[in-house]
């Protein structure tokens, strides 16, 4: 059975890096810094997604990562 406190951990930095991708696309850094800030952030949101697919499944770390991802961009969204 998977370390639930891995996969705790994982979830955690997926959702911080989702949040500095968030305001990195907020933020005042245009072209290529910005784009290079946006991308690094995705790398590592994909390595987390990776591990967590060995614990969890493909499929299921691919749903958290989707849920976590709307999450984040909802995030002062004025509706």
């Amino acid at each position: 059975m998977t370390n639930k406190s891995e996969v705790a951990q994982l979830r955690q930095q997926i959702a911080l890096e989702l949040d500095a991708m968030r305001r990195g696309l907020l933020g005042i850094a245009t072209g290529s810094a910005r784009h290079a800030f946006i991308h690094a952030r995705m790398e590592r949101i994909g390595m987390c997604q990776e591990t967590l697919a060995g614990s969890i499944g493909e499929q299921a770390a691919t749903q958290l990562v989707c849920a976590a991802y709307m999450q984040a961009m909802e995030q002062d969204a004025i509706v």
